[in-house]
């Protein structure tokens, strides 16, 4: 059963309630809507509003919304994204309608690893809904009433917005989707995230729902493949309502993960670039240094966990006048577990390796 179907007319009745209702007055104070993600300070996702992601085939965009989801579970920061959710509304439901629940597994682990969290348990605040069989008036349905049943819920992530309609290009099917969308962020006071494909052809979302998407979405965010560079994917607004952001950009690390690229500058629309050079820790940082920081560092103790071991680095890195980022300090240890300086145990504990060669 497809829900809000506009084809019901409305008795008179009703509608001069809806019209009364929806009186504003100059004179009564209106709340603005809260702030709960933002890119680099730019709010990109209020309560009470929806937003998107689009981006060709491959561009990873399922990798950027990972990094939303880990930003608002933690209520911290991750890549550029930083959340700040209220504690009532701290569960994220995550609708997948494309991947099977193998691979949607590796989501959710890849969400919690980022978020330092182990990855045989189940995160208390994330929903994770496989819906890749059931059909698009189903999937509809079994949204509908996660969000409307999870008391807590303040974050609803659509992966694959597309396969909510039958036919991508029914102006009426996208426009009960949006309205549906607008719908339940108003009355839940919650923020929705969809994400859609790119046209293979253009810059453009791919069909009406994407024209309705660009037209009532909050943010657009588009993510897509640098031009020189396959392995790194660029972050940029297409439509943002409050003030934009410097686009940034990410690459998968040695562990899976989409991390930040310090330094990045997009390409121009004329294909130029100013560019400045990516922090490299191995040619950036001598031998000397990593080696004296490494000796401070593991002379506290023989082994850390993740989290341990990025505290002890930035302070014993700082010893040697080497100031590093929370970004920065994963492309240091990604380097030093390439160049076997650290070593990761079967414990996931690491240690120090004295006899490396730089």
């Amino acid at each position: 059963m497809m829900e809000e179907r506009m084809t019901t007319a409305l008795t008179a009745e009703a509608a001069i309630k809806m019209w009364h209702a929806s009186r504003l007055s100059v004179t009564q104070t209106y709340e603005m809507s809260p702030e709960i993600i933002k890119a680099h300070d730019s709010v990109i996702g209020t309560l009470g509003n929806f937003s998107a992601s689009i981006g060709k085939a491959k561009s990873k965009k399922t990798f950027n919304v990972s990094a939303i989801v880990a930003a608002a579970l933690m209520n911290g920061t991750v890549l550029r994204y930083s959340a700040s959710l209220p504690e009532n509304k701290r569960r994220v439901l995550y609708i997948d309608t494309e991947q099977s629940p193998y691979h949607c597994q590796k989501v959710i682990r890849r969400i919690l690893r980022l978020c330092g969290l182990p990855t045989d348990k189940d995160h208390e605040n994330l929903e994770y809904l496989a819906l890749r069989k059931y059909s698009p008036e189903e999937r509809i349905e079994i949204t509908k009433q996660a969000i409307y049943n999870l008391s807590d819920i303040g974050l609803v992530i659509i992966d694959g917005i597309r396969d909510f309609v039958n036919d991508i290009n029914s102006p009426g099917e996208s426009t009960r989707i949006i309205t549906m969308l607008m719908k339940w962020t108003d009355e839940r006071q919650i923020h929705i995230h969809a994400i859609l494909h790119q046209n293979k052809s253009d810059e453009n979302a791919r069909g009406h729902i994407g024209t309705e998407l660009n037209n009532k979405a909050e943010t657009v965010l588009l993510v897509e493949k640098d031009p020189q560079d396959s392995d790194t994917s660029c972050v940029r607004s297409v439509h943002i309502r409050a003030m934009d952001f410097e686009p940034f950009a990410f690459r998968i690390n040695s562990d899976a993960l989409p991390e930040l690229m310090d330094g990045y500058v997009a390409a121009t629309k004329d294909g130029g670039r100013q560019r400045r050079s990516r922090f490299d820790p191995y040619s950036d940082i001598s031998e000397q240094h990593h080696r004296i920081a490494l000796e401070s560092a593991f002379s506290l103790q023989s082994e850390y966990g993740y989290k341990e071991l990025t505290e002890a680095l930035l302070k014993a890195y700082s010893l040697v006048s080497v100031k590093l980022s929370n970004n920065k300090i994963v492309s240091l240890i990604s380097m030093l577990k390439c160049k076997r300086m650290i070593i990761q145990d079967g414990s996931k504990k690491y240690t120090y390796n004295s006899d490396f060669k730089y």
